[in-house]
């Protein structure tokens, strides 16, 4: 299992892309963009099928209580950890990137390592 970030293999460039790091309990997401500074997003290990499920559509939106998954006009999208005000928002190709490993199970925990 990975235990350093790592992004979608899917993913143009290392600068601009969707960082998940498995980390014992917890699944953190991060954005590239902001690595020392930005804002992480920490799910438990339970809630993060449901999470990754609600991402690939297999379950309905808003289903996941753990993020809410916010589509933005502009075609980003924004994640918002129900937590708290925690927030990291995405273009439409960073994105895509993550839910194409995604949808290729490298974010499934168990394929992750």
């Amino acid at each position: 299992m990975y235990t350093d970030w790592f992004k979608s293999r899917f993913s143009p460039s290392q600068e601009t892309c969707v960082e998940v790091r498995f980390d014992g309990p917890l699944v953190h997401l991060r954005d590239s963009k902001d690595l020392e500074v930005g804002p992480v997003i920490s799910i438990s290990v339970t809630e993060w099928q449901g999470f990754v499920d609600e991402v690939l559509g297999v379950a309905a939106a808003g289903s996941n209580h753990a993020v809410r998954i916010e589509h933005l006009d502009d075609g980003a999208v924004r994640l918002r950890a129900s937590s708290g005000g925690v927030a990291l928002t995405y273009t439409s190709s960073e994105w895509a990137a993550f839910t194409a490993g995604a949808r290729h199970g490298q974010f499934t925990i168990v394929a992750a390592g």
